[in-house]
């Protein structure tokens, strides 16, 4: 077979790829080309300031730098809450890579469970690696010299100083002054926190919550240098934290300390306000928990413990305690009875209750014949019984509601209770059934349906002794915040507000002349009496169950009545009001006693102070004050009957 020559094989090669081919090939790379010079061009002229500031962040961090919480100052300007200095670890997620080994260790070091690590970690799983994660809050000496100790082994540890809250040992105004905490997903996830990041902390109650965005301040940054271990090793430059606003709030120190003392041991509340402005003076709620408690990582234990309390801790019974008022509600049963013209000529013949409706309606005592000046200070079931009949319920709602009954007063904390005021369309709304007149006989004694709370029946009792002038409670001076802080403030807290009701003069005469005579020698309150103070009030004994469930449930805790009280000081535009929730207190004159220790505390340090009678420029009340005689006591025949 003949050999091919070499000419004869290139000519083979040519005739098998064809001009086509060869033409796309050079397309294809000339494509290439420019794409790898677009890349180029992208990645060293467009994307150079970028990557220079990936460059800058490979050797700069920006460490955030906590601003200090505003202080809680009472109105004389002493300390309620402050801050201290802390230490605090953070981990550094970019200084290692495999975490879950260093777990155990950093678990023993910093005393907190592996779990809890773990669960740390899966709670920011979702944010930048170069954000760092708070892991414990105020470490104690011995953790800081563990991760001293430990820098190489576990160079993910970093610690930060920063100010913690402080708040009073032993629970002392924790439901006003509240509580801080840090941020949780569920704010997080709500527009109301949209400028807040995880490890935020806010407030979560009390004044803390309302005014949260004064108190908390602007966070400042520090740009520090670090190596290649993440460590600091210079500072570059930082912007200052600005501290939160400092906030005075209207607590007298000294009215609290009397109200948290006389308040020890008991299950209830406490609420003395200036009825003239609306500015609390005291507040508690027993019983209560440390705020220091929540200031760092709350224990599970603590929480456990808390939670499943049945007496409940954490509710302000000050302002979300709903119940039935007892006799307090005669004071607005008498002021309705007047102004309707129907309680002035009424004689009703007490002898131990009345029947209404076929149903008999006990009193405690067989009071005789009664009349409206010594219905109140007796607190005769009876009278009111008949009174509640002839106004009727709907017309006793309408009273009850001009005071704040059944309405948010509009007091500047969080989860404020509206409570309850019946009515025909109430019960229609709320049940789907009618009101039986029946019903209302009940009502009159502040029993049945109607549920109050102590800082409701404070501000309606403190507004009728004013002469019809009701003014929004608060805690915080108005002079503290912008004219759009308050407006913001209002309108998160809505309420009923400032507000006046009809009185005449005679009428407010009556009413706080009778309840001046509750705490004299022939009222029910007769054992609080305060010698040389025009000290008034009313006794509440409100049932916390029927007398028939009563029978069967046999005797118990649980079964002894809410005594309540609400005394002024004094008896006419008084600058001071008393509310007192005592839950199973038993007597109202329980609770009458432990407001007449406040009230002569407030009055004690008014005289110490000045001895000066407050001007109020309010003109009807100056004319109120100049154009009434000097009252008079008015003595009913009979000796009075326990509540």
């Amino acid at each position: 077979m003949p050999l091919t020559s070499n000419a004869e094989r290139y000519n083979a090669r040519d005739e098998k790829v064809s001009a086509g081919k060869l033409h796309a090939t050079q397309y294809l790379v000339v494509l290439v080309l420019a794409v790898l010079a677009a890349g180029m061009w992208r990645l060293q002229i467009l994307g150079v300031e970028n990557y220079r500031v990936l460059a800058e962040a490979n050797r700069i961090r920006k460490d955030p730098v906590r601003a200090p919480r505003g202080r809680l100052l009472d109105r004389e300007g002493r300390i309620l809450v402050d801050n201290y200095p802390s230490v605090s670890c953070y981990l550094l997620r970019e200084q290692v890579k495999d975490l879950q080994t260093d777990i155990p260790l950093i678990a023993r070091g910093l005393h907190l469970p592996a779990e809890q690590i773990a669960a740390t970690l899966r709670r920011y799983g979702s944010s930048p690696k170069y954000e760092s994660i708070p892991l414990k809050q105020d470490i104690t000496p011995d953790e800081q010299a563990f991760i001293e100790a430990h820098r190489n082994e576990l160079p993910e540890l970093e610690t930060r100083d920063e100010q913690r809250r402080l708040y009073p040992p032993g629970g002392f105004a924790a439901h006003l002054v509240g509580y801080v905490g840090e941020v949780s997903e569920q704010d997080l996830n709500s527009s109301k926190f949209d400028f807040y990041e995880p490890g935020d902390v806010v407030g979560k109650s009390g004044v803390e919550q309302t005014y949260d965005s004064l108190l908390r301040g602007t966070d400042g940054s520090r740009d520090v240098i670090v190596n290649s271990h993440g460590k600091e090793v210079g500072q570059l430059g930082q912007v200052l934290a600005k501290p939160g606003q400092d906030l005075r709030l209207t607590i007298d120190l000294d009215i609290q300390r009397v109200a948290e003392q006389v308040m020890e041991g008991k299950i209830g509340a406490l609420v003395a306000m200036d009825p003239h402005t609306g500015e609390i003076l005291a507040m508690v709620s027993r019983p209560t928990f440390d705020p220091n408690q929540f200031a760092v990582r709350l224990t599970r234990n603590y929480w456990s413990q808390i939670i499943n309390d049945p007496d409940h801790p954490l509710m302000n019974k000050a302002i979300q305690a709903q119940l039935a008022p007892g006799s307090t509600f005669k004071v607005i049963m008498t002021l309705a009875g007047l102004q309707e013209g129907v309680a002035q000529d009424m004689h009703v013949a007490c002898n131990g209750g009345a029947t209404f409706y076929g149903h008999f309606f006990a009193c405690d005592k067989h009071h005789g014949s009664v009349d409206i000046f010594s219905a109140l200070p007796y607190s005769c079931d009876t009278f009111y019984y008949t009174l509640a009949n002839r106004l009727g319920i709907d017309t006793m709602a309408r009273y009850a509601s001009s005071v704040g009954i059944g309405v948010k007063s509009g007091v500047d904390l969080p989860e404020e209770a509206a409570g309850i005021m019946p009515s025909e369309a109430w019960k229609m709304k709320t049940q789907h059934e009618k009101w039986y007149a029946g019903e209302t006989i009940s009502v009159g004694i502040g029993q049945g349906a109607i549920e109050v709370t102590p800082m409701q029946m404070a501000r309606a009792v403190g507004g009728i002794a004013s002469g019809g002038f009701l003014r929004r409670p608060h805690l915080v001076f108005p002079d503290q915040l912008t004219n759009d802080q308050l407006t913001a403030m209002r309108s998160t807290y809505p309420g009923s507000g400032d507000k006046t009701i009809p009185l005449t003069v005679e009428n407010w005469q009556i009413i706080t002349d009778d309840m001046a005579n509750v705490t004299g020698p022939i009222g029910t309150a007769a054992e609080a009496h305060l010698e040389g103070i025009d000290f008034a009030g009313k006794t509440g004994t409100a049932q916390v169950m029927s007398h028939t469930a009563l029978a069967a449930s046999g005797k118990g805790h649980n079964t002894v009545p809410n005594a309540w009280f609400i005394g002024i000081a004094p008896r006419r535009n008084p600058d001071i009001v008393v509310a007192v929730l005592w839950e199973h207190g038993n007597w109202g004159n329980n609770s009458a006693k432990l407001a007449a220790q406040v009230i002569n505390a407030f009055v004690t340090k008014q005289r110490k102070h000045d001895g000066n009678i407050r001007v109020v420029d309010t003109p009807r009340l100056d004319l109120l004050k100049t154009s009434l005689p000097k009252p008079a006591q008015t003595t009913p025949a009979q000796p009075p009957a326990g509540e």
